[in-house]
């Protein structure tokens, strides 16, 4: 029988049992990844982050996992774990290498040294029409995206499909068929609705075991992708996104791209985490 530790921290919140939980098993070396998909169901959280020795040039390499698959980047549940690795050093920043490459993170740190957000750069994500717009729709019970920006799909590891609705009220209605969307493969769909330097999320995805999340790192970058690219907003300011109110679990991020419409150089989003639990799997 193998004992893993692990840490649990709710992400993109200062205050303990809202945002997004991940949990961090910090010391993944010799876990195979077939049992790491078993212990990201046993955890049966949104996604699960396994620390391994670095191989290439970040200071650590992880993989992340969600009850039914494994992911090559994913925002929430990496700040979450940048955080919790903050607590074992005193570095300023952390370089992560992900199976999408190395994203590193800028720790911020309190007086007394503790870490309580960082900001990330995040994987540069592509971007084109998505192909089952009118099926994601029907998924969405909406007969079309109601804001006048086209139906996307972009990957920076997940793919998000960003659907635009015309008021924050339209979008708390939004009650999805998840029979339709997880017809819908290696997708996770996105309606987003706001102005200006303030804006909402919800995010539904059974294709990768997540009925809604409450904070969505990865999406977070795009939309502001999105948005800029489309000229509802400048590219590098900040946003502040919140996610996560219809399901009681708050969350804010804060996102901004730069570059142009024709070349992002980057994407940054940034957040805080608190820890909420310390365990040993027995396994």
């Amino acid at each position: 029988m193998g004992t893993y530790e692990y840490v649990v921290a709710d992400v993109f919140t200062d205050v303990p049992l809202e945002g997004n939980p991940t949990a961090v098993f910090v010391d993944s070396a010799g876990i195979s990844p077939e049992r790491m998909q078993q212990i990201a169901q046993e955890m049966h959280l949104s996604e699960t982050v396994f620390v391994l020795p670095a191989e290439d040039d970040g200071d650590v390499r992880v993989r992340i996992f969600t009850p039914v698959n494994e992911l090559p980047f994913a925002g929430h549940p990496t700040l979450g774990t940048a955080i919790v690795l903050g607590e074992l050093n005193a570095a300023e920043t952390i370089r992560m290498e992900t199976a999408m490459g190395t994203v590193a993170f800028d720790l911020e740190r309190a007086s007394d040294g503790r870490v309580g957000a960082a900001r990330m750069w995040q994987p540069v994500p592509t971007w084109e029409l998505y192909d089952h717009a009118d099926e994601l729709l029907a998924g969405l019970d909406l007969a079309a995206s109601t804001c006048t920006l086209p139906v996307e799909v972009y990957c920076n590891g997940p793919r998000h499909v960003f659907v635009g609705l015309d008021s924050v009220a339209a979008l708390s209605g939004v009650e999805p068929d998840l029979r339709i969307l997880a017809r819908l493969p290696n997708m996770a769909a996105n309606c987003f609705a706001g102005s200006g330097s303030r804006w909402r999320l919800r995010m539904f995805s059974p294709a990768y075991g997540v009925v809604e999340d409450a904070a969505t790192g990865s999406a977070a970058g795009s939309l502001a992708v999105h948005l800029a690219r489309h000229g509802l907003i400048p590219f590098g300011e900040w946003i502040e996104i919140r996610q996560g109110v219809e399901i009681g679990r708050p969350s804010t991020m804060r996102a901004r791209a730069m570059g142009t419409s024709e070349r992002i150089e980057s994407v940054q989003v940034a957040g805080s985490a608190v820890v909420v639990a310390r365990g040993t799997l027995y396994a």
